[in-house]
C-alpha cells in the first residue's frame, strides 16, 4: 500500500497541550503552498504506486480555503497517480466546519473527515485552550453527515484535570448517540514546554491522575465493544469497515512519504524528516532543495519499533517476519526478552504471532519497552 502524508503547519490558536509544529502566521500560506507544491515535485520518484490512502494533518487542514485545495490536488495529481478508492483524509477543527466550507471540498477527492473534538463539555475544552465550544462540535458531526459522508472519525481526550468519570462517560454516550464509526481517544499527555504543563507547575490545574485515566480507559474499552467497535489499535475503534486505512499502514511498519514542515517518511530502512521551520522549508524549496534530514535505522531501532507498534495493535507482530528480516545476534537477545514477557503473561503467542495481553492495554507501550534491544 503506498500512502502519503501532508502536513499543513496552521493553525488559529495553540491548543494548551499541543508540541505538534505549527504556526499561527499564515501570512505565508502562499509560499506556503508554492513550496509544498515544489516538494510534491521533486519526490514524484519515491512512490511508483497508486497512492491508496493520502492524509491531510496538522496544524489545521480545515483553515485552507477552497482555491487552496484545488491547487495542492492539481499538483498531486499532476505528479502521482490517486487509486479510485484511496482513503484521502482531512482533518478539520469544529470551528472551520460550515456549509460553505463543506461545499468548497465537494470538488476534491477528500472522502474521510478527522474531527479534532476532544471534548462534548465546556470545561474541558477551556483547559485544552481549544477554538470551539461544545454545541459547535456536535453540529459540525451533524453537518459532514448531512453532507454525505459516511467516513469520519473524532478525537476525544480522557483523563485531563476536568474530566471526571460521569463527563467521561457523557463523552461516550454522546459519540455513541451520534452514530460515528471511528473514535480515535488518547489519554492525556503534559508534554514539556506547552502551556498545560505550565499551569500544572504552577498549580492553576491539578496533575494528571493516572489512576483515573486507566479507569477512564478501562470504561472505553468495555462499552465500545459492547457497541461493535473494534479495537483495533490502543487508541483507536473503528465499526466494520470503517478502520483507518492510512494508520494501519503506519501501525504494520509499511512505507510511506510525509510532505511539508516536520513531516516524515519511513521506506523500511531509513526514516527521514522535514525541517519543523515554515521559513526554511519555503526557502530551502524556492533553491529547489529538500530540506530533509535522514536517519539510517539500525536493526536495533527496526526492531524496537516493529515490535512497539506491533504490540499496540490488534495484528500484533508477526514471528515469521521479523525471524527473516534480522540477525541471529539481535533474535536472540529478542526472543529472549520475549519468553520472559510471555512468563510474566504480558504478551500472548497464538500460533506465528504474539499479542499483548489485553488485561495490560493500558501498559503497551512500558510493555513494549521492556523487549528492547539496547
Amino acid at each position: 500500500m503506498s500512502s502519503v502524508y501532508i502536513h499543513i503547519p496552521f493553525c488559529k490558536q495553540k491548543c494548551s497541550y499541543c508540541n505538534f509544529h505549527f504556526s499561527t502566521q499564515t501570512k505565508e500560506r502562499g509560499e506556503f503552498l508554492k513550496a509544498l507544491e515544489k516538494e510534491i515535485f521533486l519526490r514524484r520518484n519515491e512512490i511508483q504506486t497508486p497512492l491508496e490512502t493520502l492524509y491531510f494533518g496538522g496544524g489545521t487542514p480545515s483553515i485552507l480555503n477552497p482555491e487552496e485545495w484545488q491547487k495542492i490536488f492539481k499538483a498531486l495529481k499532476k505528479n502521482f497517480q490517486i487509486s479510485e478508492n484511496a482513503e484521502i483524509t482531512i482533518e478539520a477543527n469544529p470551528d472551520d466546519v460550515s456549509v460553505e466550507f463543506l461545499q468548497g471540498l465537494e470538488n476534491t477527492p477528500i472522502n474521510r473527515f478527522s474531527l479534532g473534538v476532544q471534548s462534548f463539555f465546556e470545561e474541558d475544552l477551556k483547559l485544552m485552550n481549544r477554538a470551539h465550544s461544545a454545541q459547535q462540535a456536535q453540529e459540525a458531526i451533524r453537518l459532514i453527515q448531512d453532507f454525505g459522508y459516511q467516513n469520519m472519525t473524532i478525537d476525544l481526550i480522557y483523563g485531563s484535570p476536568t474530566t471526571t468519570n460521569e463527563v467521561w462517560e457523557k463523552n461516550i454516550e454522546i459519540f455513541l448517540t451520534l452514530n460515528i464509526p471511528h473514535l480515535s481517544a488518547y489519554a492525556l499527555t503534559v508534554e514539556p514546554r506547552t502551556a498545560l504543563a505550565h499551569k500544572i507547575k504552577t498549580g492553576k490545574w491539578s496533575k494528571v491522575d493516572e489512576n483515573q485515566q486507566k479507569s477512564q480507559f478501562d470504561f472505553l474499552v468495555k462499552i465500545l465493544l459492547e457497541n461493535n467497535y473494534t479495537h483495533y489499535e490502543i487508541s483507536n475503534f473503528g465499526l466494520a469497515g470503517f478502520e483507518s486505512r492510512h494508520n494501519s499502514n503506519y501501525w504494520k511498519s509499511r512505507k510511506y512519504l510525509g510532505l511539508g514542515p516536520s513531516a516524515h517518511s519511513f521506506n523500511g530502512k531509513q526514516r527521514a524528516w522535514n525541517v519543523a521551520n515554515n521559513q526554511k522549508y519555503i526557502r530551502a524549496l524556492q533553491e529547489n532543495t529538500l530540506p530533509l534530514e535522514i536517519e539510517e535505522l539500525t536493526e536495533e531501532n527496526r526492531i524496537n519499533e516493529l515490535t512497539m507498534i506491533g504490540l499496540r495493535t490488534s495484528y500484533g507482530v508477526d514471528l515469521d517476519e521479523v525471524n527473516s528480516q534480522f540477525s541471529s545476534s539481535v533474535l536472540a537477545e529478542w526472543h529472549e526478552n520475549l519468553e520472559r514477557l510471555i512468563q510474566k503473561n504480558y504478551i500472548e503467542q497464538k500460533e506465528n504471532r504474539i499479542f499483548l495481553n489485553p488485561e495490560f492495554r493500558f501498559f503497551a507501550d512500558g510493555i513494549a519497552a521492556e523487549m528492547f534491544i539496547v
